[in-house]
């Protein structure tokens, strides 16, 4: 949506939403933004902290041109609406809390749902705008390339084959350029914060067209996700432990400072991997989070969210601690781009956590992601209107003349379970190369079965949503395969300890590939931190 905001005062722009406009991970994010703009805070400050999470991979200059632009971005976003919690004392008149890793309190917040109150404002200007057309319930299916108009022509992108849910009719929409926004990969997993959005298109797509992707064994399991049988996804804000609730066992013990000096507010990685090791220690389906200290008045001011969602289900947190597990909450790697949103193939772009900016390194720090959107959302948008057009051939329609519909969804129901609990099992907190190896060998027969099912039959949301997360998946297992060293959020426990240098793993995969190829041929390895930019790319947001 800022993408969309700042080109629609020249371009037309088309916003396609695959299921419904408000359902998206920005909507579910709880803890806020970073904002470097307190009198106790700076560049510098900040920068160190964000290194410090990601774990030696973070790209400094990445981390600063962020950081140097986190003020603007805050100001924008008050100049659109988000309704901030204020501080008349405060930066902007904005309170500011802290959360887990930040030396400092610098994260501008509206109370415990921020994302939601961000993506409300945003989506108001976005629908009134008359440039910016909505599509609910449309998912794109593939970007098109020169392959597809069977063409020896340098690879850019032409635009994006996108399926209409409600019709099952595919449509060729030829763009200056296509932006994917769509978010993580946390739906490869059987336990995620994340909504069913989730599922890894931008990156599948991406890979599929031949652009590089870096980092992706880098998975962010967020240590608190609420352990109901009602909810499963509901996210227990990090700004919790900040503000200082305590993990504990059952019998009332803190089991924080025994992992890490800095207790709970210790890296999510760090205080994810001593959740799994004290649950594992005790044979515990979870273990609790108490905040019954705070206060009440405490609670329901600034956690107002988290208070009634509890309430709801029985669990009243300003008298009662809340049972949490860890939960695949954010996809740290991506596809490969510059600050501007360019990926490898002219034209295509891509922002937000569909992206390997260089700016997490090996695990994020809290509340960078939502600013990142913002600010790299501005520099896309202003990189698409000062490049030229493109000559843009006749595009060919998706072609349906060889398949039929599907008659055993069920197929697709067990693939889809089959793959997220082997991925949980396998490639989850704590890992083993023997995990890895047996993962990668049942992705590899499900991309087998999954290939011949798309070959055959007309596409779905399931089957592509299925089909995206084994592509996804696959990079998961490969990357994290191929680190051998424990950094961040991958611990292997074949290599317990992490390399004296190390840098990001960078998946190449030719642009031409054969369809169910898989990874074959794939050329990969741990490469220098100074990734080498794409090259430069032209076009309008699709």
């Amino acid at each position: 949506m800022t993408v969309a905001l700042h080109l629609a005062a020249t371009h037309r722009v088309i916003v396609l939403a695959k299921r419904q406009l408000g359902e998206a991970a920005t909507a579910w994010a709880q803890g806020g933004i970073v904002g470097v703009l307190g009198r106790d805070d700076s560049i510098d400050s900040h920068v160190r902290d964000t290194q410090d999470a990601g774990a030696g991979l973070v790209d400094e200059h990445t981390a600063r041109f962020i950081a140097e632009r986190s003020a603007e971005a805050v100001a924008w976003l008050v100049e659109r609406g988000v309704p901030f919690s204020p501080d008349p004392d405060g930066p902007l008149g904005l309170h500011l809390t802290r959360e887990g890793g930040h030396a400092v309190r610098r994260i501008a917040h509206a109370a415990d749902a921020t994302g939601f109150a961000i993506h409300q404002a945003l989506l108001a200007e976005v629908a009134r705008h008359p440039n910016i057309e909505l599509r609910e319930r449309w998912m794109a299916i593939d970007v098109i390339t020169p392959r597809h108009l069977h063409s020896d022509a340098a690879p850019r992108c032409h635009g994006v084959y996108v399926l209409d849910i409600d019709s099952q009719r595919v449509e060729t929409i030829a763009t200056r350029a296509v932006v994917l926004a769509s978010g993580g990969v946390g739906k490869v997993y059987r336990y995620t914060s994340n909504p069913d959005t989730a599922t890894g298109d931008g990156i599948a797509m991406a890979w599929r067209a031949g652009c590089r992707a870096a980092n992706m064994e880098f998975i962010q399991f967020h240590p608190t996700c609420l352990y109901h049988p009602q909810d499963r996804s509901f996210l227990i804000t990090e700004a919790l432990r900040g503000e200082g609730a305590h993990l504990k066992l059952p019998d009332g013990t803190r089991f924080m400072p025994a992992h890490d000096a800095r207790g709970e507010l210790a890296p999510r990685d760090i205080v994810a991997r001593a959740i799994d090791f004290e649950m594992k220690k005790h044979g515990l389906d979870h273990v609790w989070l108490d905040a019954t200290h705070l206060g009440e008045e405490f609670l329901k001011e600034h956690f107002p969210t988290i208070h009634a969602r509890c309430l709801a289900l029985g669990i009243d947190i300003a008298r009662q601690p809340i049972p949490v597990v860890p939960a695949a909450h954010y996809t740290c790697g991506g596809v490969v781009t510059d600050l501007h949103g360019r990926t490898d193939l002219p034209g295509l772009y891509a922002v937000g956590e569909t992206t390997y900016t260089g700016l997490h390194g090996a695990n994020r720090l809290a509340s960078n992601s939502l600013l990142e959107c913002v600010v790299l959302g501005k520099t896309c948008a202003e990189t698409i209107v000062a490049s030229p057009r493109a000559e843009q051939p006749q595009l060919p329609a998706w072609d349906e003349s060889q398949v039929h519909n599907a008659d055993e969804q069920v197929v697709i129901a067990h693939n889809w379970d089959e793959l997220r609990l082997l991925m949980w099992n396998y490639v989850g907190i704590v890992r083993t190369t023997k995990r890895l190896e047996r993962a990668l060998h049942r992705i590899q027969l499900l991309r087998d079965e999954i290939d011949d099912y798309y070959a055959n039959f007309r596409v779905d949301r399931d089957l592509l949503e299925l089909r995206n997360l084994v592509d996804c998946a696959e990079l998961i297992v490969r990357s994290a395969l191929m680190r051998q060293e424990s950094r961040g959020l991958h611990y292997s426990r074949d290599f317990p300890d992490p390399l004296p240098v190390s840098f990001p793993t960078v998946l190449v995969r030719p642009a031409r590939s054969r369809r169910g190829a898989g990874l074959a041929g794939l050329g990969m390895g741990l490469m220098s931190p100074s990734v080498p930019r794409p090259p430069s790319a032209t076009g309008l947001c699709g």
